[in-house]
């Protein structure tokens, strides 16, 4: 080693020739620094030890070895306070058998399961019933649904700066909390509205003695409560912005390196198993009356279009649950027993480039740091990499969330409550599973940094392969009255008014398809001129219908079997269901696969302070490029496929009641490979970017800035001597 080489070698500075390189006369005063503050651990290369010069300046004399009890500088031994479980000087017994990685893993299990549970279950789930029960259109509830987004963005980046440093789990103690409180008030609403009017039922078939509806546009009182929901969403939004960011720091903290990517992996599985867990517990809500807390008889069914369920049962159950959880993390130490040996025995794998600012110790301290610790994040390319590929993945995964089960509906003439099913039945064991096998490969093959991302690149590719299902996997479009077959010969395509229902006043903003014996579709009955219906039969049946054509008059009785058309879609002939359910859900799998070794990379390519930063950085990115724009352009380029809009009395488009089967599975076949194609680019070009740190250098995490600092200061004590 001569002059400063042994400066520029340690893991957190650039190794490149180009790199200034500082002057320093006393060569062997460096090699004292260098090597007391990287001391021999088990599994490292032994390195010849030299004689140390006495140095004669006084500031050297603080350089410890990281092992040593007594720090100096910023990384003292309060850098990782390890201590019982407790409240102060009241910590029973009880509770130190959860002071272990495997106890906050399990806190942080169930609160990222309420928070999907919340967020992405019962706030769907609740949706359209909100918009009946409100009077409030479709793009305010988007406006709700979006306000989540749109607080998590605003905190993400502050919440993680000024965490990181902090007391991280109170900081979830403080997530439960506001968790728990957005739940409470997106509940409000229902206590305060009243009772719930369902009024008279809608008749469905034709009368010809009904008045025509006429176009009427009236405001209620009811609107206001979009506030609430806003607000409640803006408290979720508040509280979901630690448990991505400070939480899965902490478990990085608190674990060995190859044991990271395990525990991160199961701890966001679980936040995907938390939305199916709400579809379920919100769909059996829905099946009880909206107001069952008021203990009335109602003699609506569920089958009645006025029916409304109890959609704000789970918001309380998720309130109490949520809040059950501040005391479990409010009683953690500030770091779990065994951090600071934990965090000697890792080596740092920072992406090493010219372009990177390296902080002292005490950066980060002050919040006047924020826009240059930002700025040290956004140059660090292969960082950067990292994020936009997790975006145009996220933007491809959310969009399918969204639309998955329209597209299966369409394709495959399925009921809407089937196809979503069945879309939940792929998508969320397929998520779940991918996480945990991801975690569980990069844990157990001890992958390097560099591996981790030729991993994730390699299931990105597989996901591409398997993405084409959706070419394989088209169907026609099954006969639809009105609009690819005509009424017996009369009428014209593209209008569902013929003669054989001009008489009918039928409403076109009211979608109830039935099926006729004839195997073709109808818009409802009205449309297929039927008169007559039985109610009581499963699914509904319809008789004396002027647009079938029957050679006889039918009676209908309550046990008569023969019929002109029943409730529902025509069964779809396509038979390619189970195929694309298989292939797409191994599709999701491998998709799903690469995302918990990509934000174990993230972790490991930036500085150790700044991994809570980096993870907000990638949250923020991730709403703002993915998750927020993913279903509008899905939404956007499938209304573009429609060939049957719903129009009301007043002539306003509303929803797309047909689509064309064939366009919208190649339009979705062209978003999901360009999304697929720019994840794999940005993770290709993060693998070749990507720099590790020159062999040799064992630098442990919490002296990565510590070591730079002292032998920087030796460097210029030793040229400012000899100045003087």
């Amino acid at each position: 080693m001569k002059g400063c080489r042994g400066i520029e070698n340690p893991a957190f500075v650039a190794s490149s020739p180009d790199s200034p390189r500082r002057l320093c006369p006393s060569p062997s005063s460096v090699e004292v620094s260098v090597l007391s503050t990287n001391p021999l651990r088990e599994g490292s290369q032994p390195q010849e030890p030299q004689e140390p010069q006495k140095s004669p300046e006084p500031p050297l004399s603080s350089v410890t070895p990281p092992g040593s009890q007594e720090r100096s500088g910023p990384e003292s031994l309060s850098e990782y306070e390890e201590g019982p479980c407790g409240w102060g000087n009241f910590q029973p017994q009880c509770l130190q058998c959860c002071n272990t990685p495997q106890g906050f893993l399990f806190h942080y299990c169930l609160l990222a399961l309420t928070q999907g549970m919340v967020v992405n279950g019962l706030v769907n789930i609740s949706i359209s019933t909100i918009e009946k029960r409100y009077e409030l259109k479709s793009s305010l509830t988007g406006l709700i649904s979006s306000s989540y987004d749109i607080a998590f963005c605003l905190l993400s980046l502050f919440v993680s700066f000024i965490g990181e440093r902090g007391h991280k789990p109170r900081w979830l103690a403080f997530a439960s909390f506001m968790l728990g409180l957005g739940a409470l008030v997106y509940s409000l609403p229902k206590f305060f509205s009243g009772k719930y009017q369902f009024g008279s039922l809608f008749e469905d078939t034709c009368l010809t003695a009904k008045n025509k509806t006429t176009c009427t546009a009236s405001s209620s009182s009811l609107f206001y409560y979009l506030y609430v929901f806003i607000l409640g969403q803006l408290l979720l939004g508040t509280g979901g912005t630690p448990l991505y960011t400070l939480g899965t720091a902490f478990i990085d903290d608190s674990v060995p390196t190859h044991k990271s990517s395990l525990y991160i992996g199961i701890g966001y599985s679980m936040s995907i198993l938390g939305p199916a867990i709400g579809y379920v517990l919100g769909g059996q809500l829905l099946t009880m009356y909206i107001d069952a807390d008021l203990g009335q008889s109602i003699d609506i069914t569920e089958d009645d279009p006025r029916w409304l369920g109890a959609w704000w049962i789970g918001f309380l159950m998720s309130w109490l649950f949520a809040w059950s959880l501040i005391i479990p993390f409010s009683c953690f130490p500030k770091h779990l027993p065994g951090t600071a040996e934990i965090q000697d025995g890792k080596t740092s794998q920072i992406h090493q480039s010219n372009s990177l600012q390296h902080t002292d110790g005490n950066f980060g301290q002050s919040f006047k740091d924020f826009p240059a610790a930002l700025k040290n994040l956004m140059r660090n390319t292969v960082f950067m990499c990292l994020v936009l590929s997790t975006c145009s993945e996220a933007l491809v995964t959310t969009g399918f969330a969204t639309f998955l089960p329209k597209f299966i509906e369409n394709q495959f003439g399925l009921s809407s409550s089937s196809a979503a099913t069945l879309a939940g039945t792929v998508l969320i064991p397929g998520a779940a599973l991918g996480q945990i096998l991801g975690g569980i490969l990069v844990s157990k093959f001890k992958m390097t940094c560099k591996n981790i991302m030729k991993f994730a690149l390699l299931m990105s590719i597989t996901a591409l392969t398997l993405t084409f299902v959706f070419v394989y996997a088209n169907c026609e479009n099954e006969p639809f009255a009105g609009v690819s077959e005509s009424y017996n010969g009369t009428g014209e395509l593209g209008n569902l008014i013929a003669p054989c229902n001009a008489n009918c006043n039928c409403l076109r903003s009211y979608y109830y398809p039935i099926c006729g014996g004839n195997g073709i579709q109808y818009f409802s009955p009205c449309y297929a001129g039927c008169t007559n219906s039985v109610s009581k039969r499963h699914p509904k049946v319809y008789y004396n219908c002027s647009c079938i054509e029957r050679k006889t008059e039918v009676t209908p009785t309550p046990s008569s079997f023969s019929f002109e058309a029943q409730a529902g879609k025509c069964s779809s002939q396509c038979k390619n269901l189970p195929v694309f359910l298989g292939i797409f859900f191994a599709a999701i799998v491998f998709t799903f696969m690469a995302g918990t070794p990509i934000t174990v990379s993230i972790l490991r390519c930036v500085n150790q302070k700044q991994r809570s930063l980096a993870l907000g950085i990638q949250c923020v990115l991730l709403r703002l490029l993915g998750t927020i724009p993913g279903p509008i352009i899905f939404g956007i380029t499938i209304d573009s496929t429609c060939i049957l809009w719903d129009i009301n009395e007043c002539g306003i488009k509303g929803a797309c009641w047909i689509y064309n089967n064939i366009k919208m599975a190649y339009m979705l076949v062209a978003i999901s490979v360009t999304c697929k194609i720019t994840t794999i680019f940005f993770n290709g070009l993060a693998v070749f970017l990507y720099k590790p740190p020159p062999l040799g250098t064992d630098v442990p995490y919490q002296n990565q800035d510590s070591v730079v600092t002292a032998v920087s200061l030796e460097c210029d004590l030793s040229k400012a001597g000899n100045d003087g």
